[in-house]
């Protein structure tokens, strides 16, 4: 029989069970009443306290274009409160009778907040006392915080008012979103990096925190220095702010015209690899246009027709082909392997027979991929491995976070000899540009390499870091391959993407003041899980070349992402890259005075009618004969009114006498002369347009009628 008694035993433990569960209760019903109904005062009590050690912020240093401009600079921000209970019964007197007034003053300086509400948010700070009240919800700048410190009663000093400041580190592009996402930003409230150089140079511009003690005396603070902190140091980047403006408006422009879903712009410098300008355009649901997401490192898609240049590159290092060789490309479509390859033109016929260098100007999807099959089909490897030569699939290490780098995957085979992750079609249609994921960056870097013979330079962003006038870190050009191939396969390739441009596809992109050359690119863009044929059409237009051709100076890629036709790399982003390489060589152009003389045009300048001795007397510092019928000099004379008329090399200049009691001819005169004229003689003048007089509504040589409206057309 079991010694256990549950009849004795079971209401013990009920009992305890509850106790427990009522103790519980009561913590829970203590600790809801001190978030409640105690929070003030243990707020109160919490603001008393003070730690004895306190971090001091250092200044974060700038971000400066290549040319010392500021494009990123800290400026201090300020949130406002009130502390009720500082100055005792004297502020307390103060307050009552300058409330409204203070309440007015804020309403004028933040009109968002009328004068009531702002009265009945401080009367609840001012009855609970609250020692660290807001008076203002968000950050204002030191313009702002000095008017409202002007206010009755915040003038006072914070021990005797009340009114104090919290001080915080906010980030200011004067330059506004231009090259945002490049220059980067920072989170505001906690004052950290977000993205861009502000993230990758973190360290060097946030300086070191310093370190102050609080002690109490004479129930006052004081704070006393122990290690001063270090403020950030300055890096100055690649960036022309000038190039980057030709560049945004250029793709922007562009963009609103074809009604893009999203757009990047690169330029570089050929020998250094500096990054002069680069854009980030999506289109956001209000229809602007505006940096979200930095697309030219990130976003890798297959590029399309800008990457067959690589693939002829291989084929004319390996030796397999020459420009000349023949490509039979009939009407424009070719079964390969199941699938059929298609030229642009295969509704119009096709090319027929063209060779490599053709195919390449003309963009040939059949040229370039029979090549490639032909030559590679049995070794696809052998052809990938020329493409990780060509420097296409180069990790070009950058300092921006979210850089993606290419993927080209190499072909590979099990035991049994089967290949694991390629199939028939993958080496024609790789050849041309798809089966490959690649950004922007990376392609612009390789036509860099191209323009720059051979040479590829890892994209630079940042020069030198500078610390008090003083450089303290310097970023030198960094080579990534001494050659991407033979210098013979690079001075075909020049001269073949300089054709493209002069006789091929990309003409649009080309001008007539200076070469040109490059590689257009229009390929369709998979839509995920859905493929390519999922209803409208998406597609992702290049253009990727350098500029000038015969001694290049700078490299640019322009891509634009759309849907639906028409949709052409070298009419729409061709004309993009047009537009930035004419705008940034307009920059060097430094001409003489001499240039802007026409030997065919008139040299004796068309002179108003009006004084004409002050006519006579700038026309004589110029050098330019006059005929007078009158004497006297400027410096001396009074106005004298008339006519001028041009002959073939002089200019003569007539008196025109008008009796003061009539109207004068104002007609051909300036505005200036005109009005002085008639309002001299006592009537009220009226303009419209702008220019000479064309026209007067009072007739010249009426009687003058002191206080008559004058209608002057001008034009």
């Amino acid at each position: 029989m079991s010694k256990f008694d549950r009849e004795k035993v079971l209401p013990r433990y009920l009992l305890f069970a509850a106790l427990l569960t009522a103790a519980g209760i009561a913590v829970l019903g203590r600790a809801a009443y001190i978030m409640t109904a105690e929070k003030d005062y243990w707020t109160e009590v919490a603001s008393r306290l003070t730690r004895d050690s306190v971090s001091v912020k250092p200044n974060r240093g700038n971000i400066l274009s290549c040319d010392g401009q500021l494009m990123a600079s800290s400026i201090p921000e300020f949130k406002i409160f009130m502390d009720f209970q500082a100055g005792g019964l004297e502020k307390d007197t103060m307050w009552r009778d300058s409330v409204d007034l203070i309440c007015e003053g804020l309403h004028r300086i933040f009109p968002e907040k009328s004068a009531k509400e702002f009265k009945r948010d401080l009367e609840r700070g001012h009855k609970k006392m609250a020692r660290h009240w807001p008076i203002w919800h968000r950050r204002i700048d030191y313009g702002t915080y000095t008017e409202v410190k002007s206010l009755p009663v915040f003038r006072l000093s914070k021990y005797k008012g009340g009114f104090h400041a919290e001080e915080f580190n906010s980030r200011r592009r004067p330059f506004g979103s231009l090259a945002s996402r490049t220059v980067g930003d920072l989170y505001g409230s906690k004052d950290t990096a977000r993205f861009g150089l502000e993230l990758s140079y973190d360290s060097l511009l946030r300086g070191t925190d310093g370190l102050m003690h609080r002690r109490k005396v004479l129930n006052k603070f004081m704070s006393i220095p122990v290690t001063p902190p270090i403020n950030g140091a300055d890096i100055i980047t690649t960036i022309d702010v000038s190039m980057q403006d030709i560049a945004e408006r250029a793709l922007i422009d562009e963009l609103r015209k074809v009604n893009g879903d999203m757009g990047v712009a690169i330029l570089m410098e050929v020998k250094t690899g500096d990054v002069k300008a680069m854009v980030n355009m999506t289109r956001c649901a209000d229809g602007e246009y505006r940096e979200i997401m930095n697309n030219a490192i990130s976003y890798r898609c297959e590029p399309g027709s800008v990457f067959k240049p690589a693939s002829i590159m291989v084929a004319l290092d390996d030796g397999v082909v020459d420009t000349s060789f023949v490509i039979h490309t009939g009407s424009g479509v070719m079964e390969m392997h199941g699938r059929f390859m298609k030229d642009h033109n295969w509704r119009r016929g096709g090319y027929q027979d063209i060779n490599v260098a053709r195919a390449l100007e003309v963009s040939s999807n059949i040229g370039v991929s029979y090549v490639i099959d032909h030559y590679y089909y049995g070794q696809p490897e052998k052809y990938v491995e020329g493409l990780y030569r060509t420097g296409i699939a180069e990790d070009l290490r950058l300092p921006l976070v979210g850089y993606a780098k290419p993927i080209i995957r190499m072909p590979k085979k099990n035991k049994r000899g089967q290949w694991l992750n390629w199939s028939k079609t993958a080496l024609p249609w790789m050849s041309i540009g798809y089966e490959t994921q690649v950004a922007p960056i990376n392609t612009v870097a390789f036509y860099n390499a191209i323009a720059n013979d051979g040479k590829m330079m890892q994209p630079r962003f940042v020069t030198k870091v500078v610390k008090d006038g003083e450089t303290i870190k310097e970023f030198p050009p960094v080579v990534l391959k001494e050659q991407i191939c033979k210098p013979q396969t690079v001075r075909t390739l020049q001269t073949v993407l300089e054709h493209v441009v002069s006789q091929g596809l990309g003409k649009k992109a080309g001008s007539r003041l200076f070469k040109v050359a490059g590689k257009t690119g229009t390929a369709q863009v998979s839509k995920g899980a859905a493929g390519y044929h999922s209803g409208t059409v998406d597609y992702w237009l290049s253009f990727a070349g350098y500029f000038p051709a015969d001694d290049p100076r700078y490299s640019c890629i322009v891509c634009i992402r759309k849907s639906g036709l028409p949709a052409s790399g070298g009419g729409m982003s061709g004309l993009v890259f047009h537009h930035i390489a004419e705008g940034v060589m307009a920059r060097h152009l430094k001409l003489s005075i001499d240039d802007a003389r026409d030997t065919a045009a008139a040299m004796v300048p068309d002179v108003k009618a009006g004084n004409v001795l002050a006519a006579d007397y700038v026309l004589a510092h110029l050098g330019i004969k006059t005929r007078r019928d009158w004497g006297g000099s400027y410096a001396t004379g009074n106005p004298i009114w008339g006519k001028a008329t041009r002959g073939k090399d002089e200019v003569g200049l007539l008196r025109q006498a008008t009796g003061s009691g009539v109207v004068p001819d104002v007609r051909g005169m300036g505005a200036r002369d005109a009005v002085y004229l008639l309002e001299s003689r006592g009537l009220r003048v009226r303009l419209s347009g702008r220019g000479k007089v064309r026209s007067q509504s009072c007739p010249a040589g009426s009687p003058v009628r002191r206080g008559q409206e004058c209608v002057l057309e001008l034009e």
